[in-house]
């Protein structure tokens, strides 16, 4: 990219113009990839000149007196930028401190009083930043208002703690263990099969007795009831709501009182259908979905008939659920019931974007009229929503009992699905054309395109960093503790223009001061521990910073490694910590060992080259061999295992529990394991880089 006026407008959005990829090749972006991630923030690019684009942007600053949102980390005082032309400087400036819990504050300065944070030339007027004091702040969500400007002279203040909260487990020479699960993929003799939240909560109550601490969880957040067949948790509708597939039905209220439901559910037919449901190797969505909402339509129908039109105090509790969710529960159950409306018309149907113009804007008219004429299915959708928000409350409060140090770890998805109920509820927020993803490295050697659209910066901060509260709030409330998947996008997020491949991306810098500091008032208030995933390309100052923060660092025993490829021992693990041997997204212990992955990436085409397969392949049979001496050098090896990988052809219950007590002798704070890791599962949960060519998200544990 050799033109300079490009280069600057980069700057001005926060797009890097180069990047390292994970062996340290430097990559320029270039101009055509640089355009469409500009024009994906909102620029104009193809009606004006790069010049008039890069005064558009200099001067959109000064335009207003205080910016959308001000945040302060670990300090109980503020500077607030203070942006006045030059001609105003002299004057007295009223303003109005409106704190979180009620109380306002008023205040006046003399503007040129104060001290200069920036000059700038402004068109052929000078303005001038002032920094406005403001002292003796508490945490939380403050307003500020400059009393006589117009509508622009409007801030949120934002005071947060220093760092992320830790449980009492955890701190000092606390630790604590327990498993990582697909949540879908658990059996039992009494789910319809998928696991869901009864599972978990048995799941809570068996690892608690054993002296877990804590349970990891897939992300839960709300797919799609209309389409179940698009499984993947992490492309999903929305962030801020539950996939319902995971509600027990027997175990929602209304099912003990509805002889209807019980007469479906008992009928020898329908017991057979759940059998061959719990009897399948993968989950049949399909299958699961249809047996739960037939039966919960016909629960919500009673619910309607025996306590809404009665308001009885159940109705009242269901009520209150609909007033706390407010308009985003009202926004989601909206999406929920026109996007049921519209495949049923037309199976092409995928998403709002495809719906009739009139609907694709949530504030629209035709929605309200909509809404008004389907308030029952509406309320549908809000229904199940309650349940599994109640169900998931119960598996919580039930870790709590048990004494669980942590309890249910739960994941946060990087982003969600363009066409669902985030990306509608919200479609300003998300930049459109472009994709996350991650440039290639060692297990995705073409790279990743997750389809997901990203959050716009600048947006998210006209927002004051509202959507981003929100998801934090809704993910940590029933949780001990959260991930955030794929950490990096606090600092930046690796954007694909839509139809290029991910050899073509762009990073995009995020506030991440703002962020973390936003992350650490929720967690506190919350009491919700905080891991960030950070594995991959890592800036170091990331990685600093997170630490600062107290956000848990995420360290796999594949990838954590001396320069000199050997396996890290115990002692070099840091303190702020969760490590465990594999991901969802890596191969499991026994696939690892067997080159399993190897060989799915091969039959799938997933290499870019020979060469690259067998260098891999190599590299695998040394991997084995590093693993085995580490467990030398730390005394863990078994009877009859030696250094060499051919004393052990197969990943045997003795070397897979070497490797774990290997890791639970670092002083990480959390130890996790994968369940697929304790039965010896040789395929992984995930293949990135599939779609349809591996059943992702669908496996059962055997």
């Amino acid at each position: 990219m050799n033109d300079p006026r490009l280069r600057r407008l980069c700057a001005l959005y926060d797009i890097e113009p180069s990047y390292l990829d994970i062996w340290g090749n430097a990559h320029e972006i270039s101009e055509d990839t640089a355009r469409t991630l500009i024009a994906a923030m909102g620029a104009k690019v193809a009606q004006h000149s790069l010049e008039d684009l890069i005064a558009e942007r200099e001067t959109e600053t000064w335009r207003k007196p205080l910016p959308p949102v001000h945040v302060v980390r670990g300090a109980m005082q503020a500077q607030v930028p203070l942006r006045l032309p030059a001609k105003r400087a002299t004057e007295k400036v009223a303003f109005t401190l409106t704190l979180e819990s009620g109380e306002v504050r008023h205040g006046s300065v003399q503007a040129d009083t104060l001290p200069v944070l920036e000059r700038a030339a402004v068109g052929s007027a000078r303005h001038i930043a002032f920094g406005l004091p403001l002292t003796d702040l508490p945490l939380g969500y403050h307003r500020l208002v400059l009393d006589g400007f117009d509508a622009d002279s409007v801030m949120s203040l934002i005071v947060c703690p220093a760092r992320c909260y830790l449980p009492d487990a955890v701190t000092n020479e606390g630790r604590v263990w327990g498993p990582a699960v697909q949540l879908y993929a658990l059996r039992s003799e009494r789910n319809w099969g998928i696991g869901d939240l009864s599972d978990l909560r048995a799941m809570l109550e068996h690892l608690g007795e054993q002296g877990a601490g804590i349970v990891g969880v897939n992300p839960l957040h709300a797919l799609y009831p209309h389409r179940p067949e698009q499984v993947s948790p992490y492309s999903p509708s929305s962030r801020l709501f539950l996939n319902v597939l995971y509600i027990d039905v027997e175990a929602v209220a209304d099912f003990a009182q509805c002889a209807q439901a019980q007469q479906i559910v008992y009928a020898p037919e329908f017991q057979r259908r759940l059998e061959q449901l719990r009897a399948a190797d993968q989950v049949d969505y399909a299958g699961v979905a249809s047996a739960k909402f037939t039966v919960l339509e016909v629960l919500y129908q009673h619910f309607r008939e025996q306590h809404l039109n009665r308001q009885t105090p159940r109705a009242r509790i269901f009520r209150d659920f609909q007033a706390r969710g407010g308009s985003r529960l009202e926004r989601h159950a909206q999406y929920e019931a026109l996007q049921e409306h519209f495949y049923r018309q037309d199976r092409n149907i995928w998403g709002w974007p495809v719906w009739p113009a009139e609907y694709r804007d949530p504030n629209a008219p035709a929605v309200a009229q909509w809404a008004e004429h389907n308030r029952e299915r509406i309320e549908y959708f809000q229904y199940l929503q309650w349940h599994a928000d109640r169900q998931l409350a119960l598996a919580g409060r039930r870790s709590y009992e048990l004494g669980l140090g942590v309890g249910i770890y739960q994941d946060l998805a990087v982003s969600v699905d363009r066409g669902g109920a985030d990306a509608w509820a919200w479609n300003s927020l998300y930049a459109r054309d472009v994709s996350v993803g991650a440039p290639p490295d060692d297990f995705s050697l073409f790279g990743q395109d997750w389809g997901l659209p990203p959050l716009a910066p600048d947006r998210l901060r006209a927002m004051a960093y509202a959507p981003f509260i929100a998801m934090l709030r809704e993910n940590m409330r029933h949780a001990g503790a959260l991930r955030i998947d794929h950490a990096l996008g606090l600092s930046r997020l690796y954007w694909i223009p839509v139809g290029q491949t991910a050899q073509n991306g762009a990073y995009v810098r995020y506030p991440l001061d703002d962020l973390l500091g936003v992350l650490a008032l929720e967690s506190q208030r919350n009491r919700c521990l905080v891991v960030g995933e950070d594995l991959g390309t890592v800036p170091p100052a990331l990685t600093a910073a997170l630490a600062s923060c107290d956000v848990l660092s995420n360290r796999v025993l594949f990838f954590e490694r001396a320069d000199s490829g050997e396996l890290n021992p115990p002692e070099a693990y840091p303190v702020n910590a969760l490590a465990v041997v594999s991901t969802h997204d890596l191969p499991t212990l026994a696939g690892y060992w067997k080159g399993q992955d190897l060989a799915d990436r091969e039959r799938l085409k997933l290499f870019p080259s020979d060469e690259v397969r067998e260098k891999q392949i190599l590299a695998r049979t040394q991997d084995r061999a590093r693993m085995l001496m580490a467990l030398s050098r730390a005394q863990l090896l078994t009877e009859g295992l030696t250094v060499d990988p051919a004393s052990c052809p197969e990943m045997t219950p003795a070397l897979s529990r070497a490797l774990h007590v290997y890791l639970a002798r670092s002083p990480a704070r959390i130890v996790t394991f994968q369940l697929e890791d304790v039965i010896g599962e040789v395929q992984q949960a995930n293949l990135p880089g599939t779609v349809d060519q591996y059943p992702n998200w669908r496996r059962k544990i055997a």
